[in-house]
C-alpha cells in the first residue's frame, strides 16, 4: 500500500484510479500526473517501484495543492464569503444552496432532512 499525500492508496487499484483517492485530484489530474511520471496507468499500485512512488509523490508536492493545503483554502475561501456578508456567504451561512437551485422542493442534501411543520396540511 503506497501512501501518498497522507492518504493510502489502495494497493490492488491501478495507478490512475488509486491517485483520484487524493483530495484535489480526479481522473484528469491522474493521467496527466502518470503521464509526467513515466508510469503507465493501467499498472497497479503494488506493482509500483518505491522509485517511481517517490516520483509521484514529488510531482504532487510541487505542482499540485492537494488535501489539507486545498481543504484550508476551500475553507477560507467560504470564510471570507461568509465575512463579508454577500449574497453567497449568507447562503454558506444559513446552510442552503449557494448556486441558484431551487430550494421550495429538492435541496434535501444542503438543507438536511425534512421537518415536519405543525397542522400543515394541504
Amino acid at each position: 500500500m503506497a501512501r501518498i499525500a497522507g492518504v493510502n492508496i489502495p494497493a490492488q487499484k491501478r495507478v490512475e484510479i488509486g491517485l483520484t483517492y487524493i483530495h484535489g485530484i480526479g481522473p484528469a489530474k491522474a493521467k496527466v500526473i502518470c503521464a509526467k511520471v513515466g508510469v503507465a496507468p493501467e499498472r497497479r499500485v503494488n506493482q509500483l517501484t518505491d522509485d517511481e512512488v517517490l516520483r509521484i509523490r514529488e510531482v504532487i508536492d510541487s505542482d499540485y495543492r492537494v488535501e489539507g493545503d486545498l481543504r484550508r483554502e476551500v475553507a477560507m475561501n467560504i470564510k471570507r464569503l461568509m465575512d463579508l456578508g454577500c449574497y453567497r456567504g449568507l447562503r454558506h451561512r444559513k446552510g442552503l444552496p449557494v448556486h441558484g437551485q431551487r430550494t421550495h422542493t429538492n435541496a434535501r442534501t444542503r438543507k438536511g432532512p425534512a421537518k415536519p411543520i405543525a397542522g400543515k396540511k394541504k
